[in-house]
């Protein structure tokens, strides 16, 4: 592990393939009227999500988008090759909007059309640009869409014929008006082509491309301070590299960070928060990482600075790909979760919630669920979120509520050397009895458990899951109940990040 240094911000993961998901691409090109950067203050814990299904019968949606053009129409990709268009007024239309099937490998469980990304000037252009695979040999390729006269133009590709897995296809414009792409490691598992170390493919890669220019024989141009231009063998359309399958990212239009969510190779799925000054040649570690974890140490180098994820969870949580969604930046429920990151897992359906803390750390809850298996976020030009599952085929408005906590944890701790007791106290704050109990948590890196009183624990990877003993199943509205837990630790004796009792999130006293 010697020379392998963690930069300050983030990292990448796997496929579908076993949950049975297609791939898909975060909601991509953002309104650019101007975005309130104000960040809530209510506590996670406090928020709970709420999904209204709006509308039926999509097949495999995969991306969706709302033109900044005065219609309220949200455009809607669906895996096969087409386009609808959904409005709140009249639904969703049943004739597509486009059409591109005859272009569209759709062959394989993640192969289809993937992503969408309005033009800056859509409201007057109606230009769009499409990220799929293409016939055929399942190329990941971008293309620019005029539907004035229905011509698409092929702009990139990417050859990935080898494995029908890890395309990304992720396309959104940042702040600065370029165009970024993400492409999966060429699929198969634990990278065997070594893409994500490598400067010579785009496998495995966030790119960013000026499409408003041509440049020489390109359909587009390099942008002339992205990290490898002119850098002998390595291919200038690089933006970030050392990534397994980044097909979920979005940007915050309030401070052009970039919000990365990577489906793990099968520890660790993760999240990444990159701000404007890390993100060019930034190595988000795969395959040399999955996680915080050596992945391969053969792809490992002394001399690299690998970018740390901000939020880890395993496949113990229920979950199996995370689903990287956006930051709210809308008005109507800016008190509750302002400046809000928020994602969730295509298998658990857990909407996780990140927030920045103030002091170079994150916030982290789980606060609600989605509908089954959502493989997109949206967002409406003034800010409000949309999500599109992958079967039965729907759209659902998303919202939020303030909840009352049912339940506080306040811990005590005692560390030394390699190890660390901890007893929590379970207040019961809600006006029914709980009569049987489950807490579920995750244990930093490098803890496990030794022994546990006053429960039934046990420990799955970085979860533990507490149910209650014989003798104290039942915690009357007021009342407390002590359990507590003996760990070894590598060196971190941080507590646990969250903690939910019965599925709903606690709040927490350190």
């Amino acid at each position: 592990m010697s020379g392998k240094r963690w930069a300050a911000s983030a990292l990448l993961a796997l496929s579908l393939t076993a949950a049975g998901a297609p791939p898909a691409t975060a909601a991509s090109s953002a309104p650019e009227r101007p975005a309130s950067a104000a960040a809530a203050t209510v506590p996670l814990e406090e928020i709970n999500t709420v999904t209204e299904q709006v509308a039926f019968g999509l097949y495999r949606p995969t991306a969706l988008v709302a033109p900044d053009d005065g219609t309220g129409r949200l455009f809607i990709t669906e895996k096969r090759g087409t386009v609808r268009v959904y409005h709140p007024d009249t639904g969703l239309d049943a004739t597509p909007i486009i059409d591109i099937t005859s272009s569209v490998d759709e062959s394989g469980n993640e192969r289809g059309l993937l992503g969408i990304a309005l033009s800056p000037d859509f409201a007057d252009s109606h230009e769009l640009y499409l990220a799929y695979t293409a016939l055929p040999d399942g190329a990941v390729t971008l293309a620019r869409y005029d539907m004035d006269d229905a011509t698409l133009d092929p702009l990139l590709a990417q050859e990935h014929a080898e494995n029908t897995n890890h395309n990304g296809g992720n396309i959104t414009f940042g702040t600065d008006g370029m165009l970024y792409m993400s492409i999966g490691d060429g699929g198969g598992s634990g990278d065997p082509f070594d893409s994500g170390q490598r400067l010579d493919t785009l496998l495995g890669k966030i790119l960013r491309i000026d499409v408003s220019r041509t440049c020489g024989d390109l359909p587009y141009c390099v942008p002339e301070d992205n990290p490898f231009t002119g850098v002998p063998g390595a291919r200038g359309e690089i933006w970030m590299y050392g990534g397994r399958n980044p097909w979920r990212f979005s940007v915050d239009r309030a401070d052009g960070s970039l919000w990365i969510a990577d489906v793990g190779q099968g520890r660790w799925e993760e999240i990444n928060h990159i701000k404007p000054g890390a993100q060019a040649g930034a190595n988000l570690g795969w395959s040399c990482y999955e996680g915080l974890e050596v992945f391969d140490e053969t792809q490992c180098r002394d001399d690299v600075t690998y970018t740390k994820p901000i939020f880890t969870y395993s496949p113990y949580t229920g979950g199996c790909a995370v689903i990287g969604g956006q930051v709210y930046r809308g008005r109507q429920y800016a008190d509750l979760v302002g400046g809000t990151y928020i994602a969730t897992d295509y298998c658990s359906s857990t909407v996780w919630a990140l927030r920045e803390d103030g002091s170079g750390g994150y916030d982290q809850a789980e606060i609600g669920q989605t509908p089954t298996q959502v493989t997109a976020f949206g967002a409406t030009p003034e800010g409000e979120l949309y999500v599109v599952n992958d079967l039965p085929g729907g759209l659902h408005r998303v919202s939020f509520e303030r909840a009352k906590p049912t339940c506080h944890v306040e811990y005590t701790k005692r560390a030394w050397g390699t190890g660390m007791s901890v007893d929590l106290t379970i207040t019961n704050t809600g006006d029914t009895p709980i009569d049987g109990w489950t807490l579920r948590f995750p244990l930093p890196q490098g803890q496990t458990i030794v022994s546990d009183w006053n429960t039934d624990l046990t420990q799955g990877g970085d979860m533990v899951t507490a149910a209650n003993a014989g003798h104290n199943a039942l915690i009357e509205p007021g009342e407390s109940v002590t359990m507590g837990y003996l760990v070894s630790h590598t060196g971190d004796t941080s507590l646990p990040a969250r903690i939910s009792l019965n599925r709903d999130a606690c709040s927490v006293t350190r």
